[in-house]
C-alpha cells in the first residue's frame, strides 16, 4: 500500500531538486488524469488547424486514445481505499491540488506558442509531450500496488510510446 511520494522535478540546468512534496496515490492519479486531459486538448486544438484530412484524422485519433487514458486513470482513483487518499501534509488551503495541477500544466502537454498550422511543430512538440508523461507514467508505476491496476499503467506507458512511434514517423515522413 502506498501512503505518499516524493516529486523530483528537473531544473533548467538537468539537475534534480527534490521539492519535498509529498502526495498519496489520490493526488498521484490525479496529475495523471490532468496531463491526459492536457493531451486531448493539444491534440484536439492542433488538428482543428491542418486541412489534410489524414492528419487530422491522426491527431482525433490520439485526442480519444488520451480521453481512454484519463478514464482509465479516474477508475484506478475511484478504486482507491480510504487509507491511500488519506492526506499526507496540512493543507487546510488546498494549495497541493493547485500545485498538483500547475504541475501537470506546465510540464506535460502545458500550452505554449507553438504554430499549430505547422504539422512538423506539432509533431515535435507532442514527441516531447509524449516523452515527458512515459517519465511520469514510469515513475508511477513504482509507487502503485498491483490491486490497483500497475499493469494498466504498463498498458498506457506501452500505447504513450506507441504514439512516440506514430508520431516520429510522420515527422520523419515530412
Amino acid at each position: 500500500m502506498i501512503n505518499n511520494i516524493s516529486i523530483k522535478l528537473t531544473s533548467l540546468d538537468g539537475g534534480y531538486k527534490n521539492m519535498g512534496l509529498e502526495f498519496n496515490a489520490d493526488e498521484i492519479f490525479e496529475i495523471a488524469e490532468q496531463i491526459e486531459r492536457n493531451g486531448a486538448k493539444f491534440y484536439r486544438t492542433a488538428a482543428h488547424n491542418i486541412s489534410d484530412s489524414n492528419k487530422k484524422k491522426l491527431l482525433i485519433d490520439l485526442a480519444e486514445m488520451e480521453d481512454e487514458h484519463e478514464q482509465t486513470f479516474k477508475q484506478m482513483r475511484n478504486e482507491l481505499n480510504e487509507d491511500e487518499k488519506v492526506l499526507t501534509t496540512f493543507d487546510p488551503n488546498g494549495e497541493s491540488e493547485e500545485y498538483l495541477r500547475a504541475l501537470a500544466d506546465t510540464r506535460v502537454f502545458y500550452e505554449k506558442k507553438i504554430n499549430t498550422t505547422s504539422f512538423k511543430e506539432i509533431l515535435t512538440s507532442a514527441i516531447a509531450a509524449e516523452k515527458d508523461s512515459i517519465v511520469f507514467y514510469i515513475g508511477m508505476k513504482d509507487v502503485v500496488p498491483a490491486h490497483l491496476g500497475k499493469e494498466k499503467l504498463e498498458v498506457i506507458i506501452k500505447e504513450e510510446m506507441s504514439h512516440i512511434r506514430l508520431l516520429s514517423k510522420e515527422l520523419l515522413a515530412l
